[in-house]
């Protein structure tokens, strides 16, 4: 389930589509008229976990390239496991030039390896320049850059259909208990609140990381992601408590506890926009507009439409976002046409080829807004970039696999537990210090 945080991360199409390690040649002949095709007879090859519509939108950023230096390009679809794929190539002989790392965890683990070239000068400059701070930490591993975070995700958006809204009479909520409040008059109208997606348990990780970064703040968000403060402290059982209040409430869960337990993610989001709507809203990230668009046909903006992850008891409002960084390998064939690679990726001319074609948000803030195809993309993207450093990375995604990113064991079968019976918040906290003590150690 390493995958989950591309589909996550994305416009969505790929949740639907089988994944496969396919590649597709791009970067054909070259016309004339742009770049000095300094590289032409130069090749790279990229690597990443993206398939369908989002490898297509991808391809096209790299024909861009093409076009602008010269150099071919071939995609490799990795499929879910991106480590072990890319560690057997390297074992073989055959690594690519670029990959697409979509976790900090695996950045980290490549870069432990010593698998990673860092980053270009003109490649550093240009994050240096271009992103927030935080996306350049996300990047680094012991104080060196070897990841550009070319495309990200926006976690903290309530996704919901404007007529369930309107035939209750309530507006989007700007406080997390005005939401409960609003849930609660949705429920009276005849839909159920909350379509919660518990099949999955990467979606609660994210329903906890937004009430913990809003409740607890920033500094103990990064302490606990990082385990330096324990998962039994006050601040998590206080947010596990908040998060219980929902989980335990069968007037706001679609289907109550049992229902959400057997929601997977596109589930839930067809219980709010697809032919027979079940609840109002659904929670998780700005992917649920693919989803929403390409599978119900709905309308972005008319049909669905988000609010912000509303403030939890008077904390700020949270912004977590996760991300696929572009690295270079040691062991690649081409590290000129590599590196040159990284320092288009790190232009906002680069994330426009794939802002127009959707299902894409960057966090390149130098990029015009005027590039995404939509009013909803533009907002959530200017949601992201405005948060700058405040921006947390997804928490589970900064975790050993064993904890944060593995179905059936850790903080995802551990708070699918607590969704079945949030009754003992305090019993989930131990159980969670538990697994995460003994995966931090390995």
């Amino acid at each position: 389930m390493m995958r989950r945080r591309s589909t996550l991360l994305t416009g969505c199409t790929a949740l639907v589509l089988a994944l496969g390690a396919t590649a597709c040649g791009g970067g054909g002949p070259v016309s004339a008229g742009g770049g000095d095709k300094a590289l032409s007879g130069q090749s790279v090859t990229v690597a990443g976990v993206w398939s369908g519509t989002e490898q297509e939108n991808f391809q096209k950023v790299l024909d861009a390239f093409t076009e602008k230096t010269g150099a071919k390009t071939s995609f490799v679809s990795t499929g879910d496991n991106v480590s072990t794929v890319v560690g057997s190539k390297i074992e073989g002989g055959n690594a690519p030039d670029v990959v697409m790392v979509p976790q900090v965890g695996v950045v980290q683990q490549f870069a432990a390896k010593g698998w990673l070239k860092p980053l270009s000068k003109t490649a550093q400059q240009s994050v240096d320049s271009n992103f927030a701070d935080v996306w350049k930490s996300y990047g680094s591993v012991d104080g060196t850059l070897y990841g550009l975070y070319f495309k990200a995700a926006h976690k903290s958006t309530v996704w919901y259909s404007p007529d369930a809204l309107a035939q209750a009479g309530v507006e989007p909520p700007k406080t997390y208990d005005e939401m409960l409040k609003a849930g609660q008059t949705v429920s009276d109208s005849g839909l159920a609140a909350f379509s919660v997606a518990g099949q999955d348990g990467w979606t609660l990780t994210d329903w906890f990381e937004n009430v913990y970064l809003s409740q607890a703040g920033p500094e103990k968000y990064d302490a606990l992601a990082a385990h330096e403060l324990k998962w039994t402290d006050a601040s998590v059982v206080e947010a596990l408590t908040t998060l219980g209040k929902l989980f335990k409430d069968e007037q706001l869960v679609q289907g109550g506890q049992k229902g959400a337990l057997n929601t997977d993610f596109p589930g839930s989001v067809e219980k709010v926009f697809g032919p027979k709507p079940a609840a109002g809203m659904v929670y998780e990230g700005d992917f649920v507009a693919g989803v929403a668009r390409d599978q119900f046909g709905k309308e972005i903006g008319k049909d669905a439409d988000f609010f912000p992850f509303p403030a939890v008891a008077g904390g700020e409002a949270p912004v977590v976002s996760g991300g696929d960084a572009a690295v270079v390998l040691k062991d690649g064939k081409n590290p000129k046409a590599a590196a040159a690679l990284l320092e288009y990726l790190a232009t906002p001319e680069a994330a426009a080829v794939w802002a127009e074609a959707g299902g894409f948000l960057s966090p390149n803030k130098k990029l015009d807004l005027a590039s995404y195809g939509d009013d909803v993309s533009r907002a959530t993207a200017k949601s992201l970039v405005g948060a700058g450093d405040s921006v947390r990375f997804d928490m589970s995604d900064q975790a050993p696999a064993a904890f944060g990113g593995t179905k059936g064991t850790g903080e995802w079968k551990i708070l699918q537990d607590f969704l079945r019976d949030p009754s003992d918040p305090k019993a989930t906290a131990a159980q969670l210090e538990a697994a995460a003590a003994k995966a931090y150690k390995g």
